[in-house]
């Protein structure tokens, strides 16, 4: 087996990241994307949003997950189905099977992200019995936000510092359980009808025992380094991180265990739902109430229009490790062959995983997110969307 030459070395500041090669040990792209992702198949327990996450029988049925034409894996809301008063909308949430340990690196490569009055998606990380095991929220918006928000939430005693080095802005500084430790993302094109209308971009996120970063870059200024990745990539020319957590500020390698990856959309809710923070970017038609989100995007069969760009249209997301290691599901370190690797991942498949996600409940940005299922220690993630 081929591990990766270097054990990831990042300087504390942030302000550089030494040469070093990551292996590929996972990839989710094409007809294979949702192999070995589970599918929640459970109402919104999480963030109280109003969707129900269905199964990966009537995802693939409804439409709702599926790899398109072009290759790229599309998960979005259901914006075809009439929804009486008090029912939820179908929607997807999906969690890998596999666990990523320090120093990993995973590249998504998308064209699209959900967004609009009412949405809510996220890419984030999780691990076991939070919050001991530690939530990296890489990418995050709702309703008319035009930034992505970064986060982390973890348990007492973590926070981000002003003194590192970073580019975006620098939000609530305690990593709790419900805010978290945020930065917004200070570049334009991060989140929203930006997002898409200039092609994409990438989010990479660097986490180890010392540090967690998070990248973006907007399409036309990918690094060749992460556009090119194949068998293995480098950071070193990746610069200043968006966000930027140190150990000083938090003992990382005792507050986030191992992690899986998990993409969901969902609609209001505890953070998109609430009338003054709806009302921020998103006009209310009516009297204001308790339920103005779900009136006017949840309920009712009009939504073909509103709910349009409610989706993820992806075409990839690679997972390196500095060591050329994953985690499986069953709980034994594997080491993985970036040839072999990079094999399976090209080779089209049809065996996803399928079911209810064992996980518990757990809430994004600005409301927190409980679960369980993990193992132990850390990861790094590169995101590239399109």
């Amino acid at each position: 087996m081929k591990s990766a030459v270097l054990a990831a070395v990042a300087l504390s500041s942030g302000s550089a990241f030494a040469a070093t090669s990551y292996s590929l040990v996972k990839e989710y792209t094409g007809s294979s994307f949702f192999d070995d992702w589970v599918f929640y198949d459970n109402y919104d327990n999480t963030t109280s949003g109003d969707v129900e996450y269905v199964s990966q029988t009537n995802a693939t049925s409804g439409k709702l997950a599926y790899v398109n034409s072009n290759g790229a894996a599309i998960i979005k809301v259901d914006n075809t189905t009439y929804v009486p008063y008090n029912d939820k909308r179908d929607s997807v949430r999906i969690t890998t099977a596999d666990y990523f340990e320090p120093g990993s690196v995973i590249i998504f490569d998308a064209a699209h992200m959900p967004y609009g009055c009412s949405i809510w998606p996220s890419f984030w990380t999780k691990g076991q019995n939070w919050p001991d095991g530690g939530e990296i929220d890489i990418m995050e918006g709702i309703n008319g936000m035009t930034a992505n928000q970064m986060a982390l939430h973890t348990d007492a005693g973590c926070n981000a510092s002003s003194s590192a080095t970073f580019s975006g802005t620098i939000g609530e500084t305690n990593c709790n359980s419900s805010s978290g430790c945020q930065f917004s993302e200070a570049q334009s094109n991060s989140y929203g009808e930006g997002f898409a209308a200039a092609g994409g971009g990438v989010f990479a996120t660097l986490w180890d025992n010392t540090q967690i970063a998070i990248w973006f870059w907007t399409r036309s200024s990918v690094p060749s380094s992460v556009s090119s990745a194949t068998s293995s990539v480098d950071i070193s020319d990746w610069g200043t991180p968006s966000a930027n957590y140190t150990t000083g500020a938090c003992d990382l390698s005792t507050s986030f265990a191992a992690q899986q990856l998990v993409l969901d959309i969902t609609m209001c809710g505890t953070w998109a739902g609430v009338d003054t923070i709806y009302e921020e970017t998103c006009t209310v038609q009516g009297t204001a109430n308790a339920s103005s989100c779900y009136l006017q995007n949840v309920f009712d069969s009009g939504n073909q229009t509103a709910l349009a760009t409610a989706y993820f249209e992806i075409n990839y997301i690679k997972a390196f490790n500095a060591n050329g290691t994953i985690l499986t599901s069953s709980g034994t370190t594997t080491s993985v062959d970036a040839s072999s690797a990079l094999a399976s991942a090209t080779a089209s498949g049809s065996s996803s995983s399928s079911g209810s996600s064992s996980a518990v409940p757990l809430v994004a940005g600005g409301a927190a997110k409980m679960w369980g299922l993990a193992a132990s220690a850390g990861a790094l993630f590169a995101w590239t969307l399109m």
